[in-house]
C-alpha cells in the first residue's frame, strides 16, 4: 500500500526547467532587494520605486538615527560624563525622533507603509543615559563660599532605608552643622557639630524625604564649603 504514487522520469523537472525556476527565484530576490530592502534600509534606491512606495524616506530616517548614534557613541567615548545633561539631551533627541517619525506615519494613506514604519520603531533600540558620576567617582560635587555668619542648606531625597556616602571640607576653615531630615510630617537630629572642618560618612534615611546638612560660618573670615555625595538618592538640592 501507499499514499501516492511515484512520479515517472517524464513528469520529473529537466535541467532546463531548474535552472529557469532558479533564474526566476534569483531574479525575484534581486528585484526585491533593490526595490524594497535596498531603499527601506539603507536609503539606496536605484529604480525610483521606493520613492513611489515611501520606502526610501523610511530608510533616510534608519540611516539618520543610526549616524546620530554613532556620533553618540563616539562622544561619549571621548568624555566623560559628568552630570545630567549628556543623558537627557541623548534622550531628548531619541524622543524628537520618534514623534518626527510617527508624524511621517500620520500623513500616510498606505496601510502597508504604516505597518512598516510602525515596525521600524518598534525595533529601535532604547538609549539608556548612563549613570552621572563626576571624575573624581562622587555623583554629586558642589562648592560654595559662605561669609562670616551665612549659613547653607543642602539635602538629599532618599527613600526610607537607602543609604548615601558623603564626605565635606571647610577648606582650611571650619564651620557650625547640623545633619537632619524631614519629610511626612517627621523629623530627626542625626548629628550637631561646632567649628568642625570636615567630615565623612554614610548616611542612612531613617524615613522617605529629605535628608542633609546645614552649615553656618560663625568665624570672621569666607570659608569654602565643598561638599561630595554618591549613593541611593534621586537628587542633591539646596533647601536653604
Amino acid at each position: 500500500m501507499y499514499n501516492s504514487d511515484i512520479p515517472t522520469r517524464a513528469e520529473l523537472p529537466s535541467s532546463r526547467q531548474l535552472f529557469r525556476s532558479t533564474v526566476i527565484a534569483f531574479a525575484a530576490a534581486l528585484a526585491i532587494l533593490v526595490t524594497i530592502v535596498l531603499p527601506s534600509e539603507y536609503a539606496v534606491d536605484p529604480t525610483g520605486v521606493g520613492k513611489m512606495l515611501n520606502l526610501r524616506e523610511m530608510g533616510e530616517i534608519r540611516q539618520q538615527l543610526a549616524d546620530e548614534a554613532e556620533a553618540d557613541r563616539q562622544a561619549n567615548a571621548n568624555t566623560p560624563v559628568t552630570n545630567l545633561a549628556i543623558g537627557e539631551q541623548r534622550m531628548v533627541s531619541i524622543e524628537r525622533q520618534l514623534t518626527e517619525i510617527r508624524q511621517l506615519l500620520a500623513t500616510r494613506q498606505d496601510t502597508a507603509t504604516q505597518a512598516a514604519i510602525e515596525e521600524q520603531i518598534a525595533v529601535l533600540p532604547q538609549v539608556i543615559a548612563p549613570e552621572p558620576v563626576a571624575p573624581s567617582g562622587w555623583q554629586d560635587d558642589i562648592s560654595i563660599t559662605l561669609q562670616p555668619g551665612e549659613g547653607v542648606e543642602y539635602k538629599l531625597v532618599m527613600e526610607q532605608g537607602k543609604t548615601a556616602e558623603f564626605e565635606w571640607t571647610a577648606n582650611g576653615g571650619v564651620l557650625n552643622f547640623d545633619t537632619h531630615g524631614d519629610g511626612d510630617g517627621n523629623s530627626i537630629s542625626y548629628e550637631r557639630g561646632r567649628a568642625v572642618p570636615e567630615q565623612s560618612g554614610t548616611l542612612e534615611a531613617a524615613f522617605s524625604g529629605n535628608h542633609g546638612w546645614f552649615w553656618r560660618n560663625r568665624s570672621e573670615e569666607p570659608v569654602t564649603l565643598t561638599l561630595r555625595t554618591k549613593g541611593n538618592y534621586v537628587e542633591l538640592k539646596r533647601t536653604a
